[in-house]
């Protein structure tokens, strides 16, 4: 993988990391292959002598006084030391939990995601149909809780309008979307370059809160992620999800979970405002920042429809909650709204949840994803993990 190497302990972790219960995944040179880590006074500590993967990490119960016993894990290296390269590389925390993500959680990610098909994936209409159905949709989605019965009267006027679309439905309707982002493995981590496809002309990123559940379903922790979108092909066709979003290098998540303490519980979460930072080669810089507090379902509500009797995650998942920033600011010219351009430094980044950092370069330049579940057993093994 290409890595940031400008990057430091200090730009990545939460502002309280001294007081923060931070896990995350790691290869290490001195291991051989990849490892669950404590983040601890600077310093990564091997846990694989608790579980040999994160994900079985998450489902130990007693996980919070378990870590407590610092002194029983092996020292791998500074945090820093495997954010320039040389004890490692820091990977995604994730390896065998099922990514998977909600869309169209926020009213403005409704509207642009309406914007997309009645573009049909052209940039160069989007700006003539966000100034006309901006000043009704907006008004009649903001503040609107999903699948409220004022949730269903708007439906119907919106409906009477003509006005209605499958992107509303999940919007605002009973049932959230929820779809597979990437598969288990292939997210990079902070500080990899993350990957557009190079078909695409309009896309974006897409900064989010991503839950730790285990497989009864609660929700343990939290970090950041990057859920790349190509805004084009699923402008085309909602059939073309995949396509616009499980590409090779397109799911980010990172730096670390921030596991649930007492300093630390899913208030926080809900009250967490992520910001986005975009600086391109070209000069070209953007910023936002979407407060979960306007999200119209609960994290609760939309793990409780990820994860239940109809349908179960034995591995557990890492979940997306969706955005509320879909940029417009115009970048090639007026009118065309935005969309990445390769060398693109993303930044992801929340107060208690840390910096998120990578790189755009198109998918098919990005080192290709190698390393799956068959390779991670044979290396655990090797190592006398299993």
């Amino acid at each position: 993988m290409a890595y940031l190497h400008a990057l430091s302990s200090d730009i990545v972790l939460p502002v309280d990391a001294r007081h923060a219960l931070l896990v995350g995944r790691v290869w290490s040179s001195a291991a051989a292959g990849p490892s669950p880590v404590l983040f601890s006074n600077g310093h990564l500590l091997d846990l694989s002598s608790l579980a040999p993967t994160l994900s079985a990490l998450l489902e130990i119960e007693d996980l919070v006084a378990r870590l407590s016993a610092t002194s029983s894990f092996t020292d791998l290296g500074s945090l820093d030391d495997f954010l320039n390269g040389k004890a490692g590389t820091l990977l995604a925390p994730a390896d065998l939990q099922a990514i998977k993500a909600a869309g169209v959680t926020f009213a403005d990610s409704m509207l642009e995601r309406v914007i997309e098909e009645q573009a049909k994936g052209d940039p160069l209409r989007a700006q003539e149909i966000r100034g006309r159905l901006a000043p009704v949709l907006g008004d009649n989605l903001k503040g609107l809780v999903a699948g409220s019965e004022k949730a269903a009267e708007v439906k119907k006027l919106l409906q009477d309008m003509g006005l209605w679309s499958q992107y509303l439905e999940v919007g605002i309707g009973p049932d959230a979307e929820i779809f597979t982002k990437a598969q288990p493995m292939s997210s990079v981590g902070c500080g990899a370059d993350v990957g557009i496809h190079p078909k695409s002309d309009w896309n974006n990123p897409e900064p989010e809160v991503v839950l730790a559940i285990t497989s009864k379903g609660e929700i343990i922790g939290a970090t950041l992620g990057n859920d790349v979108n190509l805004r084009d092909f699923e402008g085309r066709s909602a059939l073309l999800l995949s396509k616009a979003k499980d590409n090779n290098a397109s799911c980010s998540i990172g730096p670390f979970i921030r596991l649930f303490d007492g300093k630390f519980t899913i208030d926080d979460v809900k009250s967490a405002e992520i910001s986005l930072s975009v600086k391109g080669e070209d000069g070209f810089e953007m910023t936002g920042v979407s407060p979960l507090k306007a999200i119209s379902r609960t994290p609760e509500n939309l793990t409780s429809q990820l994860l239940n009797r109809n349908h179960q995650y034995p591995d557990g998942a890492l979940f997306f909650l969706g955005t509320m920033f879909a940029p417009v600011k115009d970048r090639r010219g007026k009118g065309l709204g935005f969309t990445h351009e390769i060398g693109d430094i993303v930044e992801i980044s929340s107060p208690k949840l840390g910096r998120l950092v990578n790189r755009v370069e198109h998918s098919d330049t990005c080192p290709e994803w190698t390393f799956g579940i068959t390779a991670l057993m044979k290396n655990l093994a090797k190592r006398g993990l299993l």
